[in-house]
């Protein structure tokens, strides 16, 4: 060791008197890494940094509205474009924060945060007993990243080349798991429609007092999706990685591509990162307090149903940043990111985003269970079959981008006059 090192480290605090540089002064520098953009650069990207920021006007007028009891379609649509930025900067501090932790923390990360919104929005419907909207919301989530996001993905790259080219071994794996997801609510829903202790009813509304064999079903099977969602993560991160990168004998291009783009530069520091993080989420989470509690007398005073917010609308808000990064990746024929976005969403929410609500539900004593209504559950059930039989070449075009936005479409209809 130098002298130089010697003297610096008995100056910041070596053995000789136990002399340490002033506590504020090490936390400052703990908030502050080597080489990182100040405090100061970091929130003037955050703020500045996208056009989408104009929409932040709607967060103090969410606020105003509802505290001042204005017209309550007026709480819903400005809840409602509250939520659309404030989902954007939430994706875009998990990014910056996830710079420096490596891949695998990255990952997980990502995974905890990529569906936050949906996460807030839920559990703010399940505390105010709104259940149909915390179920009509994830299957929307669902449908809305598998059919209208990957659709418009393949609809826009289609027009851009004649086909698309992907991994369909690492998308096959994906899609395999979300049929799983989609089986575990077939379940629910033939036991409580075929079984006699299933069809018993106790009150007006099941959804509101479900029995206790489907309680126990659909909270031993959330449980059983967790932890079929931690072996996916560590599938895709850590034993089968290469399964998830698009193979370069198919196509250089992609490969050079998706490795230039992984690169994500830092432009807010660690802690400036995380600040932000916490505080969108706190503003997210009451803003979605104000949209979920006008949602009753929304559908009570026009004509537009809940099921239709709850699986179409939310659905967009939640997912607004996620949706145009996919369609942008598939213009520039990075499919592997596109189906890794709407795919692995999709996966998010119906094996961990789903199961958690329901364990929440069970805590905070709401019975919300893994029984859709038939309606939804056939919905579901078809839309990944379409979404399984498209993936199975590794190969896509603009037509089968039409064939997933017609499929939502009638789907939409359908919810409309539900």
């Amino acid at each position: 060791m130098s002298s130089s090192e010697s003297t610096r480290l008995l100056g910041n605090g070596g053995h000789a008197g136990h002399k340490s540089l002033p506590f504020t002064r090490r936390i400052v520098d703990c908030m502050k890494g080597e080489g990182e953009p100040s405090w100061e650069e970091s929130f003037k990207f955050f703020i500045f940094g996208t056009w989408l920021n104009i929409l932040l006007v709607f967060v103090p007028l969410s606020f105003i509205s509802h505290n001042m009891n204005w017209d309550v379609g007026l709480v819903f649509c400005f809840s409602f474009m509250a939520i659309v930025p404030l989902s954007k900067l939430l994706g875009e501090a998990t990014d910056q924060l996830s710079v420096k932790l490596g891949e695998t923390m990255s990952g997980l990360l990502n995974a905890s945060f990529g569906n936050a919104v949906e996460i807030i929005i839920g559990v703010a419907a399940l505390l105010n007993g709104q259940l149909r909207i915390v179920q009509t919301s994830m299957i929307g989530s669902i449908l809305s990243n598998i059919l209208l996001v990957l659709g418009c993905s393949f609809l826009a790259g289609g027009l851009y080349r004649k086909e698309g080219l992907f991994n369909d071994t690492g998308a096959q794996a994906s899609a395999s798991l979300m049929t799983l997801s989609c089986i575990t609510l077939v379940v629910p829903a033939a036991y409580a429609s075929t079984t006699d202790p299933g069809m018993e009813n106790y009150c007006s509304n099941p959804d509101e007092c479900p029995t206790a064999g489907l309680l126990f079903i659909s909270r031993g099977t959330a449980i059983l999706l967790l932890g079929a969602y931690c072996a996916y993560i560590w599938f895709q991160l850590k034993s089968h990685p290469d399964l998830f990168i698009a193979p370069s004998s198919k196509n250089d291009d992609v490969t050079v591509a998706l490795s230039e783009t992984d690169e994500t530069e830092p432009r807010m520091g660690t802690a400036a990162a995380g600040v932000a993080l916490l505080l969108v989420t706190v503003v997210i989470s009451f803003c979605a307090e104000h949209l979920v509690t006008s949602i009753e007398e929304t559908t009570a005073q026009y004509p537009i149903s809940k099921a239709f917010i709850g699986v179409i609308l939310l659905p967009i808000v939640g997912n607004a940043a996620d949706h145009v990064t996919a369609v942008w990746m598939a213009t520039k024929n990075k499919y592997e990111l596109t189906i890794s976005i709407c795919i692995g969403s999709s996966i998010q929410i119906a094996c961990l985003v789903v199961p958690l609500l329901v364990i929440i539900g069970w805590i905070v004593d709401q019975p919300l269970t893994l029984h859709f209504h038939n309606f939804e559950t056939i919905v579901f059930f078809v839309s990944v079959c379409l979404v399984n039989l498209l993936l199975m070449d590794g190969k896509t075009n603009y037509l089968e981008g039409l064939m997933l936005l017609t499929l939502y479409s009638v789907i939409g209809l359908a919810f409309w006059v539900a």
